[in-house]
């Protein structure tokens, strides 16, 4: 009979959590339930296979109701998959995977068309054709959006209905806390805490040989985000402790035009779609000199990266904290039409950009790395997968090209079901039910940050790890991370932090962090949206190459670089048979 426990894993290292009070059995559980999560989740149960769904807050509280802009791909008349594969390798400066790019670009047009078949609703012009637009990066229009500039809250609108309609299990308001493995180190469920609400209460286990991580983003360890608040890293942290490696973390992409509330605002931020640039918007400093032009043959539809590094030399040169977009020659009626979420954004602050520029600035956004994987999702610890943006398929490289984020999280997302289906159902159905045990001995329990922890792991992030680092930036950003971790470890029991989902996630961001500034300080040049003022130059040389880490059991990091810019394959068994792609 296979046999399950939470500890150890590879790395001996769970949270400290109390044991499991209650359990259920399944074929897959989903971790998240964004887009990623909710098509994995929908495609598995297609499949036949027992799903759950895990999702921290509500289904549809996640990152991708907050993406304004839209979802890329060679949907219109003249664009090929080809040509959004050349503007995807040129945003990602060099250590994009040709394959895992392909991949999307390829199958990418019919993901969006099961999409819609699903439900979702995109905007269409006078002909009945899909709208598409431009955004930085991208040589043609190839952007479909919803509702204007709410694509995000459409496609999570669409899928959550269908994951009800399809009667998909979900336990909402969940944290998921670490990996159980059984006797031979697969995957066999996940531990986490409900809040509260629903059927179960306190800590829990979903018991399961296969686990597909879909929880998003990491952008909280940074003061100033546009990540939602239950975007703590979590998947990366749970995929760490349970000896997973994680790669390219230190390309975490600040989007240029974030509304500027002040130098001391923190937390979730506004943003400003850079789809408002797509249809021409200028940025502006104060005295309303547009700064993009001659900088780059896009100007303002610039890769990101060289965006957000012009506003910030701009700030600089000028001493001002923020820059502006300028779209007041777009009039009133297009703003109510094309970008009501951002208009209603704007006025709430007391900025109406029909008649003003948009104060912006930098803020923290997207994670181009994450936890490593092949091709199909599969990560370097058996049964356990990962899509969407706490992955790191290869797709993004240095610096994610404009909204190719969604389309990743549906492309991989059924890359995974597929691989599942393919030789899990079959592993599932011949396997006795699993068995909770109890952890074991030598397991080394993760001590705890007190919740008040946080901000001071968000603000050394933001002052040495932000759109500007430095050998002494981040350097003194790792020896204030290592004096919070050593502060922790040396609590005695009355000032131990109590377990629960503060102390949970203020743990898995100080864990993130790390692993975060220790890839920066590594990497020893400037490249994609990884900018070092003191190495500012792309070294191809010697780092076109990958950065890949892992906790090893005494919770220090173990970093190496690839060999080449090839994304090295994973080396843990699958759970299907499904041949790897070449």
């Amino acid at each position: 009979m296979t046999r399950t426990t939470d500890g150890p894993t590879p790395t001996g290292i769970r949270l400290d959590a109390p044991e499991p009070g209650w359990a259920i059995d399944a074929d897959v559980v989903v971790v998240g339930s964004g887009v990623a999560g909710l098509t994995a989740a929908l495609r598995c149960t297609a499949a036949g296979l027992a799903t759950v769904v895990v999702t921290k807050a509500r289904l549809d509280a996640g990152s991708t109701r907050w993406a304004q802009g839209g979802i890329a791909a060679a949907l219109g008349e003249g664009d090929t998959p080809r040509q959004h594969l050349d503007d995807t390798l040129v945003a990602g400066a060099g250590v994009c995977d040709e394959n895992a790019v392909d991949a999307l670009v390829t199958e990418g047009p019919d993901a969006v068309r099961r999409l819609i078949a699903t439900g979702a609703r995109f905007d269409t012009d006078e002909s009945g054709e899909i709208s598409l637009t431009r955004e930085g990066g991208h040589h043609r229009r190839r952007i479909a959006h919803a509702g204007g500039d709410a694509t995000g809250a459409e496609v999570s609108r669409a899928l959550v209905e269908a994951v009800r309609e399809q009667a998909v299990r979900t336990i909402e308001n969940a944290l998921v806390l670490d990996l159980l493995r059984d006797e031979e180190g697969r995957t066999a469920g996940v531990t986490l805490h409900v809040m509260g609400e629903g059927q179960h209460d306190g800590v829990g286990a979903v018991h399961a040989p296969a686990v597909v991580l879909a929880t998003g983003g990491l952008g909280q360890v940074f003061s100033a985000t546009t990540n939602p608040a239950v975007a703590t890293g979590d998947g990366v942290a749970l995929a760490l402790r349970a000896g997973a490696e994680v790669s390219d973390l230190e390309f975490l992409q600040f989007h240029p035009t974030v509304l500027f509330l002040g130098a001391d605002s923190e937390g979730q931020q506004p943003l400003v779609s850079e789809a408002v640039r797509g249809e021409g918007a200028h940025l502006v400093d104060a005295f309303g000199t547009r700064f993009m032009l001659g900088q780059h043959e896009l100007a303002e539809l610039a890769p990101r990266d060289i965006v957000a590094k012009a506003i910030t030399r701009q700030m600089q040169l000028h001493g001002t904290e923020n820059m502006y977009l300028d779209a007041r020659h777009f009039g009133a009626r297009m703003w109510e039409q094309r970008f009501p979420t951002i208009l209603a954004a704007c006025r709430a602050h007391g900025i109406d950009p029909v008649t003003e520029p948009i104060p912006i600035a930098p803020a923290a956004h997207h994670a181009s790395g994450g936890v490593r994987t092949d091709l199909h999702g599969r990560t370097t610890v058996p049964g356990l997968y990962a899509c969407g943006e706490v992955a790191c398929t290869g797709v993004h490289g240095a610096n994610r090209l404009a909204s190719n984020s969604l389309l990743e999280g549906l492309v991989f997302a059924e890359r995974i079901a597929a691989d599942i289906a393919a030789g899990g159902h079959a592993r599932v159905a011949a396997a006795e039910p699993a068995v909770p045990a109890a952890p074991a001995k030598d397991a080394a329990v993760c001590p705890l940050l007190a919740p008040e922890a946080r901000i001071q792991i968000q603000r050394t992030m933001t002052k040495g790890a932000g759109v500007l680092r430095s050998a002494d930036s981040l350097a003194e950003a790792a020896a204030r991370l290592e004096a919070i971790r050593a502060g922790a470890d040396g609590a005695d029991e009355r000032k131990a932090a109590e377990p629960g989902v503060d102390a949970w996630e203020t743990t898995n961001l100080l864990l993130v962090a790390r692993v975060l500034v220790a890839a920066a300080a590594a990497r020893e040049e400037t490249r994609g949206c990884h900018w070092r003022e003191d190495r500012p130059d792309r070294d191809d040389e010697h780092w076109r190459r990958h950065l890949v880490v892992r906790v090893t059991p005494d919770r220090t990091l173990d970093l190496r670089r690839t060999d080449s810019a090839d994304f090295p394959p994973t080396v843990a068994p699958a759970v299907s048979d499904a041949p790897r792609e070449p």
